[in-house]
């Protein structure tokens, strides 16, 4: 790597790709059972993790509603205290775009910010992960972790779907728009922004339904896109999506991503790109943070004040002024976040013979939200990306999650190179994950029956109204609906 490239972030991505060819090659050899420890290999593809995950940390921050540096800064200790805590080799932990948008949606995060301010969203959001952390936690000790599992496929689908929906409407302002503001107003201003109104009026929970007339506007009205940000957007985007057929084979997951970014971070820095960027990213001071041994060991992460966060008036502002709302809440978002953990962990069982522990990984869960609000991030659950990752590039044990978040934190001086990087590019990043699966819902198109209404119910309330309350409105049709027909057509649980 070289330390004086003006990109050395990306210089260092594709050096490890060409470094590791032979090193990835024998280790998708050997997929069956737990894999042997072997810290050289969690070494390299911690360092691989870290490299190729720093878009997707910054794009997700912007997806809760603030700036994007502040999920550089905030990422390192919950990943550090998940791979402390989990069991799995492989699983990792993260801002993901399902938790940026609940995080968003139930806390109202456009409006909060409007009325207080960033500094102010971000206690907000804080003390929301360790009300989660803390429910999930209990949730283990009463036996939960198993009980997710049985939650009907059906009301997964759905759940996703709407959940999808609401991530790609928090990314096409900032994707077809140099500036995300000039959507969110022409949407107000138009035919689109009436029927918002009507429908809040009429249920004042629709949270969602902003979004979807945002992407209704954005589809319709192409003319009224920015030119240079909707191109940047577009053909990121496209390459995202289709590189993956041409690239060499020794390139990790993850690095379409890197070279799409830093394409367009080029492009930002040369021809002076006037859009929406990242901005400035301040220096992390290694004075500060935690000392450890009596010094001789800093860790350069500021540790907000939690007996503070506590005190935040979450409640009173966001769950109309009800502790016994603000639990539930933190209750639902922990068990629909836990459906990731148990999907992937389920996957890396059933294909890779590796055994997991339901109440283990919840309490994980917990413990790595907990790290996330003493430190300012959102609430985090597993990435099957990152995981999926992890796994091809030869992870062994933990201690890969635990190099990622060590060379997150100690990096923190040499992010700044990701300043001038268009947001649409950040966006694209987004997208990219999710719209082929709105545009075309194979899952839910194949649901038949009571399975398909429960679907359907679940996608569109969870779309329209919030990501908390679809899923429990989608619970309850699915009990109603089977109570009625005597449970013909029943879905599978996963």
């Amino acid at each position: 790597c070289n330390p004086r490239s003006a990109f050395p972030h990306f210089v260092c991505t594709t050096a490890f790709g060409h470094c590791l060819q032979q090193h990835i090659a024998l280790k998708r050899i050997a997929t069956m059972g737990a894999p042997t420890f072997n810290p050289i290999s969690d070494i390299i593809s911690g360092a691989i993790m870290a490299a190729t995950s720093v878009p997707q940390l910054i794009a997700y921050a912007e997806t809760v509603g603030y700036a994007g540096y502040r999920g550089l800064t905030t990422a390192g200790a919950p990943l550090f205290a998940w791979g402390l805590a989990t069991g799995s080799p492989w699983m990792n932990s993260g801002v993901t775009s399902l938790t940026a948008v609940m995080a968003k949606t139930d806390l109202g995060g456009e409006v909060y910010v409007a009325m207080y301010g960033e500094e102010e969203y971000v206690d907000l959001v804080s003390a929301y992960s360790l009300y989660i952390g803390i429910a999930s936690i209990v949730m283990a000790s009463v036996g939960f972790g198993k009980l997710a599992q049985k939650v009907p496929g059906a009301v997964k689908t759905g759940f996703k779907w709407g959940c999808e929906l609401g991530v790609l409407s928090s990314a096409l302002p900032n994707g077809l728009y140099a500036f995300g503001s000039t959507l969110k107003t022409n949407t107000a201003n138009s035919a689109f922004g009436d029927v918002v109104k009507a429908v809040k009026t009429a249920v004042p929970s629709a949270t969602g339904v902003s979004g979807v007339a945002n992407i209704a506007y954005a589809v319709t009205h192409p003319q009224t896109w920015d030119l240079v940000p909707a191109i940047i957007f577009l053909s990121c985007t496209l390459f995202v999506m289709k590189s993956k057929s041409f690239m060499p084979k020794f390139m990790p997951p993850g690095s379409e991503v890197v070279i799409a970014t830093a394409a367009a971070t080029v492009f930002s820095v040369y021809y002076g790109y006037e859009g929406g960027m990242v901005g400035e990213i301040p220096t992390a001071d290694f004075n500060s943070g935690l000392s450890l041994f009596n010094g001789m060991i800093s860790i350069p992460v500021e540790i907000m004040d939690v007996k503070a966060l506590l005190n935040v008036p979450i409640a009173e502002r966001c769950f109309d002024g009800s502790i016994i709302k603000l639990f539930i809440a933190a209750a639902i978002f922990s068990g629909v976040n836990f459906l990731s953990i148990v999907g992937i962990a389920s996957g890396f069982e059933a294909e890779n013979s590796v055994p997991w522990s339901a109440p283990r990984e919840l309490i994980a869960q917990g413990v790595s939200n907990l790290a996330a609000g003493a430190v300012g991030s959102a609430p985090v659950s597993g990435s099957m990306s990152r995981s999926l990752v992890s796994r091809m590039t030869g992870a062994s044990s933990q201690m890969a999650c635990i190099v990622t978040a060590l060379l997150w934190i100690y990096m923190m001086p040499y992010m700044s190179i990701m300043s001038p990087t268009p947001k649409a590019a950040l966006s694209s990043v987004i997208v990219s994950a999710v719209v082929k699966n709105v545009v075309m819902p194979k899952k839910i198109l194949q649901l038949k029956g009571t399975d398909f209404v429960v679907g359907v119910v679940s996608a569109v309330t969870t779309a329209i109204t919030s990501p908390t309350l679809g899923f429990g409105v989608g619970m309850v049709a699915y009990i109603a609906i089977n109570a009625v027909t005597g449970g013909k057509g029943k879905s599978k649980t996963a």
